[in-house]
């Protein structure tokens, strides 16, 4: 039989966990959703989206587990099912965005920069962050968690719910797709091919 108390020490239970172990990871939440939407208020919707569902299944995490690595799985898992939401209705068109657009163009705000992927293109390069957003969710989601957010493959794994050969397969395929888009790049830098 629930008590008060124990309703109570529940409740201070998932307070916890949320200031220590949840709450911590929101940059890095944001950064894979930012990677993954390549647009800031997607990004901050899915990183919302997220916590509204770990708070919903708190029940389901072990504290003191990989917290980053459970959040990332439910993000992954929401931007999978919000991409076939969208893949599957129309285009739509806003008249309100139409009009703000329009209003824009007229005003001295055309040089207003979005700060914030201004300084996430700054750090890869716009050509690098071209071609990462150019991949098949997949490769990209793959590619993301190893080499940005610095998982191991076993942890990718769990997030993406496949076997580690495939994490590896498709890192060494998005590997090798941007190495195939970047090597002119590379070269227009002064970079040399060592393979020849």
């Amino acid at each position: 039989m629930l008590t008060t108390t124990n309703i109570n020490l529940e409740k201070e239970k998932q307070a916890r966990i949320f200031d220590q172990e949840f709450y911590p990871q929101a940059d890095a939440l944001f950064s894979f959703a930012y990677g993954l939407t390549r647009n800031e208020a997607d990004a901050s919707d899915l990183v919302q989206e997220t916590y509204l569902k770990a708070f919903r299944f708190i029940d389901s995490y072990l504290e003191g587990t990989n917290a980053k690595a459970w959040l990332f799985r439910i993000l992954k898992n929401a931007f999978i099912n919000n991409y076939r939401k969208k893949s599957k209705r129309p285009t739509q068109v806003d008249f309100e965005d139409l009009v703000n657009i329009h209003q824009e163009e007229d005003t001295a705000l055309n040089s207003y920069v979005d700060l914030r992927e201004d300084i996430y293109e700054r750090i890869i390069g716009d050509e690098v962050t071209i071609a990462i957003s150019n991949l098949s969710v997949d490769y990209r989601t793959v590619l993301l968690l190893c080499d940005i957010e610095g998982f191991t493959y076993e942890e990718i794994s769990k997030i993406i719910d496949i076997p580690i050969g495939t994490v590896r397969s498709r890192l060494f395929r998005a590997r090798n797709l941007l190495k195939k888009e970047l090597s002119a790049y590379a070269q227009s830098l002064g970079f040399e091919d060592k393979r020849q």
